[in-house]
C-alpha cells in the first residue's frame, strides 16, 4: 500500500501513465478496426456480443501477459538466425536481418493473417455475384460466430504482445502498466459499437478500413523481418486518409442537400403537366 501511495504522489509516474494510455489507445485502434469489421459480418443481434467478448478477451490476455513479464521479455531473444542480412545503413546497422525471435515469428504470422483476411474481405466486397448460403441458417450463424471469435483471439494475441512490449519499454512499474491497460480496454469498449456502426453504415469507410488492415499486416511482416517502420508514419497516413474520406463524405452530403432525390433525374412532376 505504501508503495502504491508513493507511486501516486510521483508526478513522473502520472506523466508515464498518461503517455502510456495514449500510446495504448493508438495501438488499440488496429485491434478495434479488425474487431469492428469482423463483427459486422455477423447477424445484427450478435455483433455487440462478439465485440464485448473480443475486447474482454483482449483485456484478459494483456493482464495474463503482464503477470509473466519475464516470459514476454524473453520472447525478444533470437531463437534461430539465417546467414543473410541487408546492406549497412548510415548507423552501421543492417537494413534488414534474419535473426528471428518468437516475437518476430508471431508478428509475421499475424501480419500474414491480416493480409489474407483483408484481401479476402476486399474480394468479397467487390464480388458482383456472391455465393448464396446453402447451409441451414442457424448452423451457419453458429459457425460464423465461433469463427469470428476464433479470428479475434488470434489477432488479440498479436496485438496484445505488441502492446505489452510497448508498455514494458515505457515504464518499469507494473501497477502503471495494469492501470493503463484497464483504462485503454475500457475506452475500446465504449468506442466499439459507435465505430462498428459507423463503418457498417458507410461502405467506402469499410474499404478504407480494409486498406488500413492490409497496411498494418505488411508493417507487422516487415517488423518481423527486422525492418522497423516508425509507427508515427503509419498513423499519420491513416489519419490523412481518414481526413480525405471525411471530406468526401461531407461533399456527398452537401451534394444530396443541393439535389434531393425527388428532383434528380429530370423535371419535377409539376413541369410534366
Amino acid at each position: 500500500m505504501d508503495s502504491l501511495m508513493t507511486l501516486a504522489a510521483d508526478p513522473t509516474v502520472w506523466a508515464a501513465l498518461i503517455t502510456l494510455i495514449v500510446m495504448e489507445v493508438v495501438l488499440g485502434i488496429d485491434n478495434l478496426v479488425f474487431i469492428s469489421i469482423l463483427s459486422n459480418k455477423l447477424p445484427a443481434e450478435q455483433r455487440s456480443r462478439a465485440r464485448r467478448i473480443g475486447i474482454g478477451l483482449a483485456l484478459v490476455m494483456r493482464l495474463v501477459l503482464l503477470s509473466t513479464l519475464a516470459f514476454i521479455v524473453g520472447l525478444t531473444a533470437p531463437v534461430f538466425e539465417l546467414p543473410w542480412q541487408g546492406a549497412l545503413d548510415a548507423h552501421g546497422e543492417p537494413a534488414w536481418e534474419l535473426a528471428f525471435s518468437w516475437r518476430d515469428l508471431i508478428l509475421i504470422a499475424g501480419g500474414l493473417f491480416l493480409v489474407w483476411k483483408a484481401t479476402t474481405e476486399i474480394h468479397h466486397t467487390m464480388d458482383p455475384t456472391p455465393n448464396d448460403d446453402v447451409f441451414d441458417t442457424k448452423a451457419a450463424v453458429g459457425l460464423n460466430f465461433g469463427a469470428a471469435i476464433f479470428q479475434i483471439i488470434l489477432l488479440d494475441i498479436v496485438f496484445s504482445i505488441d502492446s505489452i512490449l510497448t508498455a514494458v519499454g515505457m515504464t518499469d512499474h507494473l501497477a502503471v502498466m495494469i492501470v493503463a491497460v484497464v483504462i485503454t480496454v475500457g475506452i475500446m469498449l465504449v468506442a466499439a459499437d459507435p465505430l462498428a456502426n459507423f463503418i457498417n453504415n458507410n461502405p467506402t469507410v469499410v474499404m478504407l478500413a480494409l486498406g488500413f488492415l492490409l497496411m498494418i499486416g505488411a508493417v507487422l511482416i516487415a517488423d518481423g523481418f527486422g525492418v522497423h517502420v516508425p509507427k508515427g508514419y503509419i498513423y499519420a497516413a491513416m489519419a490523412f486518409s481518414g481526413l480525405v474520406e471525411g471530406l468526401n463524405m461531407a461533399s456527398r452530403t452537401a451534394s444530396r442537400k443541393r439535389n434531393p432525390p425527388e428532383t434528380q433525374g429530370g423535371e419535377t412532376p409539376d413541369r410534366l403537366h
